[in-house]
């Protein structure tokens, strides 16, 4: 069986004024803490417990969590705010009618239980999974966006069934134009275009220029983080679609790997000042993370295999071709989707890459008479130039 560790985002429901403000005095007295805490030496503060903050009315499994938490954090100088944190020993979740409930004591000697509200389905079933035993519960951390909403942030680990066999592998690949193409092999392809997230970031940056010109640069971050959020959002959509796309056929999803990739792509200045086809924003690595641990929910294997010529070569025999904006055309005139072409290279992909002379070597097999030859490898750039092509 293999291990999912998910983290849960739950506002609480209905969470009224008084126990707000509570949170919030809670927040600064365990920053204060925390901050107390780096002015001591770092040997004498890894021996305190929570004896030493007796005075202190937040609950002692706090504030050893809070001890953890600061003598981790080495290279910090000061605590800007140190959220409330504890462990599964000291709260439980549990059903009451319709609404799932969160107990747990955030002051000395007093206990309290806190409706939480749960809108995704998959939420429902992996909190059901804690209370029945089948998942186990890790921390949780009190925590307030930036919009007021206080979250219980719950961490969950539980055993999922491992992936087994499939029929084949379906390719991924990831781009701008179209920001995923999942092909079957030697089938049909599923697009995800791109165009929607290009104007979006379009619109973004002028609104964002503005704002900068006029110096309203709490409002630039806003939007930033708006903006973050919206790509977030559509990643989450198309990781769900893909992850369901490979159940349906039972097999598993292969992505290109692009780990280093800002460092090898080249960029122009044009290209970089453009926010529809900057490199910087493009939110790769996020998409195939979320595809990740929603494929190992449900059992769907997943696996990266290396990028190089994955959009440059023929997904029929290997070689290579010319890639010009969206098509791609084979050294025998063959013209196909340069995406889709991409995504079936990802899928067939079996070991190795193309060497860089095959589309030399293949132009000379082709004038060998086929009939007199032999069952071999493909010719190399040296035996291809040693070819009698003169007529007989």
């Amino acid at each position: 069986m293999a291990k999912l560790s998910l983290t849960l985002k739950l506002p609480f429901y209905r969470l009224n004024q008084i126990k707000a403000l509570e949170f919030e005095r809670m927040t600064m007295v365990n920053t204060q803490v925390a901050n107390d805490l780096l002015l001591v030496d770092t040997k004498e503060r890894k021996k305190l417990t929570s004896s030493a903050f007796r005075h202190v009315e937040i609950g002692s499994a706090w504030i050893n969590q809070t001890i953890r938490n600061t003598n981790a954090k080495t290279k910090v100088k000061h605590f800007k705010r140190m959220w409330l944190e504890v462990n599964n020993q000291n709260f439980e979740i549990s059903k009451q009618g319709e609404f799932y409930t969160i107990a747990f004591n955030l002051l000395r000697g007093r206990k309290g239980r806190m409706p939480l509200d749960v809108h995704s389905a998959s939420h429902t079933d992996t909190l059901n999974k804690a209370i029945s035993g089948a998942a186990k519960l890790g921390s949780l951390k009190l925590c307030k966006s930036k919009k007021g909403v206080w979250y219980a942030l719950i961490s969950v680990s539980m055993d999922v069934p491992d992936a087994g066999e499939v029929k084949g592998w379906i390719g991924v690949d990831r781009g701008q134009n179209n920001i995923a193409v999942a092909a079957l092999p030697k089938g049909f392809g599923k697009f995800w275009r791109g165009g929607q997230v290009k104007q979006l970031r379009r619109q973004f940056q002028r609104t964002r220029r503005q704002l900068q010109s006029s110096k309203q640069f709490k409002e630039v971050k806003r939007l930033e983080q708006r903006e973050r959020r919206i790509m977030t959002h559509i990643n989450h959509v198309i990781s769900k679609q893909l992850v369901q796309f490979a159940l349906d056929f039972g097999m598993g999803l292969r992505f290109e790997d692009l780990s280093g990739c800002r460092k090898t792509m080249k960029q122009n200045k044009k290209t970089k000042s453009d926010a529809a086809n900057n490199r910087d924003t493009w939110a790769f690595y996020q998409l195939e993370l979320f595809c990740r641990y929603k494929a190992i929910k449900v059992g769907v294997p997943i696996e990266s295999v290396p990028a190089p010529y994955t959009s440059k070569s023929d997904h029929r025999n290997g070689v290579l071709g010319v890639r010009n904006g969206d098509w791609f055309r084979g050294f025998d005139g063959y013209r196909c989707n340069a995406d889709w072409n991409a995504s079936q290279n990802i899928g067939q992909w079996i070991g190795f890459s193309c060497p860089l002379d095959l589309k030399e070597a293949v132009s000379a097999m082709s004038t060998v008479d086929i009939e007199g030859g032999v069952d071999d490898s493909p010719l190399t750039s040296v035996a291809s130039k040693q070819v009698d092509l003169s007529p007989a």
